[in-house]
């Protein structure tokens, strides 16, 4: 039998019509401004595009990566009203709204998954 081989899953996969994606989107406009002129301005100099395009790749590379190494990590969330839980990491949403855990041990109980509004969270760490 072959071996499984992980899978990093985003709860919701990118929707092109408006998950942030469309640079003339209102909600990308609002979450995503970039303090590079270039991007803003139909005029621009190619070759700041493409720099432009490179840091942006890099660093999208940089976030997915950490999602990859922090899955199926054991972390602590102290949440507020000095309410900390403990579960392990499954992933984040596009927008890192929201967390998706497994095994989520509460002051009440034991949730076997459970999505938390990072909202809710004032500090976590991570047992790695």
């Amino acid at each position: 039998m072959a071996t499984p081989v992980p899978v990093l899953r985003l709860p919701r996969g990118p929707d092109p019509h408006s998950r942030g994606f469309d640079p003339n989107s209102p909600r990308y406009i609002a979450l995503c401004r970039t303090s590079i002129a270039s991007s803003s301005c139909a005029c621009a100099d190619p070759e700041e595009l493409k720099r432009e395009q490179r840091a942006r790749a890099e660093l999208r590379e940089r976030f997915l990566r950490c999602l990859l190494a922090t899955r199926d990590k054991k972390v602590s969330l102290n949440m507020h009203g000095d309410v900390t839980v403990d579960a392990t990491f499954g992933c984040c949403d596009i927008d890192v709204l929201n967390l998706q855990v497994s095994d989520l041990h509460t002051p009440i109980g034991v949730q076997k998954e459970a999505l938390i509004r990072c909202q809710d969270v004032v500090s976590y760490s991570f047992d790695l």
